[in-house]
This record gives structure tokens, sequence and C-alpha cells, in this order.
């Protein structure tokens, strides 16, 4: 498949089906370019659960701050908030790290530029945009010397806890952006019906290995008639968006 081919095929998905919408934004770590590829509108989507790598990096970002490593405690929550989705664990340490305000302070920091907390106590309702998620992971992922300061803001520590934990989501959680590579694969999903609409969220952020090279993945999409049409969605349009990119 040719690159003008694999690139229609992405944009043919990032297209609204139905009511759904959808956009994926992808980069290729090992490659030379700092900007990713974005398939569909780079607006805000809610982000459900993926937010939980945010909160986590918040929280890794303010225990560095204070000199000190994560609790017993706080490290049982983190692994629940990743490994499980666990919300609870999420609610607790959302008002650990100081709400949307904490969040947001740490993201200026970590090279997120279009991502607005959720309301009180609603971290699910955190607005954010694919090429966003895109940076978080580079916060996350990308050790290169030559990344941006956003990239350093974790030590190498809390980079490695949050990769670590992104690698063991539980089976029944490891779909998405995993669909479009092989093994090794780091992620954290999210899903969420609003009860305005009856319609779902459904959302995938993470790093994947494909053609030899490691890839950053973000698929956000809203409006699906269920979370299984949602995760259908963000996996199709997570692997026509790694073929657009490895064609290049």
């Amino acid at each position: 498949m040719g690159p003008g081919t694999a690139t229609a095929v992405a944009l043919a998905v990032a297209q609204p089906q139905g009511k759904a919408r959808v956009t994926a934004a992808v980069v290729d770590l090992d490659g030379t370019g700092r900007e990713p590829a974005v398939y569909g509108d780079d607006t805000p989507y809610d982000t459900a659960s993926i937010v939980k790598v945010d909160i986590l990096a918040t929280a890794l970002l303010q225990a560095q701050d204070s000199g000190h490593d994560l609790t017993t405690q706080e490290r049982a929550q983190a692994e629940a908030m990743i490994r499980r989705s666990d919300n609870t664990a999420a609610n607790t340490l959302w008002r650990r790290i100081g709400l949307a305000p904490g969040l947001e302070a740490a993201n200026k920091r970590l090279g997120l530029t279009s991502t607005k907390g959720g309301p009180g106590v609603k971290w699910g309702l955190t607005r954010t945009t694919a090429s966003d998620q895109i940076r978080l992971l580079r916060a996350v992922f990308d050790t290169r010397p030559a990344s941006p300061a956003g990239s350093t803001a974790l030590n190498a520590a809390s980079r490695s806890y949050l990769r670590t934990l992104m690698t063991r989501v539980i089976g029944e959680q490891a779909w998405g952006v995993s669909a479009a590579g092989g093994s090794g694969w780091a992620l954290k999903n999210g899903w969420l019906q609003r009860n305005t609409t009856g319609l779902w969220d459904v959302n995938s952020v993470g790093r994947i290995t494909a053609s030899g090279h490691h890839y950053l993945v973000a698929v956000l999409s809203d409006g699906n008639t269920s979370m299984k049409d949602g995760v259908a969605l963000v996996e199709r349009e997570a692997r026509a968006a790694v073929t657009s990119a490895t064609a290049h």
C-alpha cells in the first residue's frame, strides 16, 4: 500500500460514521519528525478514563517536587487506577493532586496546551485533543536527549513507573491502539456513556510497535451508539493511522 492510499484510508476512517466522530494522532518515536500526523479534526473530546494517565503523571510530578516518592497507599491506588481503571482510586488521586487546577498546572510543565480539567470531582469530563494526548505520551515515553522540556519534566523513575503500569493493563481492557501493532504495547483506554445523550465516548492512547518502529498513538471518539461500536471504530482508526505513518 503506497503512502497516498494509506493516507486516503486513514482519512476515510476519520470521517464521522453516523453520529460518531473520531480523531487520531500518531508519531513515530524512531523517526525524525516531532509533530504528529492528525486524522480528523483536532478538536476537544471528553477524556473518560484516559485522563488517569495524566492524573498519575501529575501525582508523580508533585511527588518529585516535594522530594519524596509516592506512598505505599498512593502506589496501590495508582496501580488500580491504570491497570484496572479503578474509579475509586482515581477519585482519591484526583483530590490528592488538587482537582483540575492541579492537573492543569502540571500539564503546563508536561507540554500540554489544549487540555482542560473536568469540573469539580468529574475528572472523566476533562477535555483534551488527540495532539495533546501525544504530548502527554511524549512526556512518558520519549527519552531522546533532543526532547522538548515537557518530555523531561518527569524524571526517569517516574516515566518508567508509568510505562510499566501501562504495559500491565488487565486483558479485558487491552483493546484499542494495541490493535495497530504487535506485542510490546503500553496503553490506557477510556469509555463513558453520556447521561445526556446515551451515546458513548470511547478513547485509547499508548505506545505500540509496528514494522520495527515505536509509535505513540491517540484515538479519541464520541457519539458512538454503543461501547462495542466505539471500540471497533477506535481500533479501525488506530490501524489506519499507523498504516499511513508506516508508509511514509
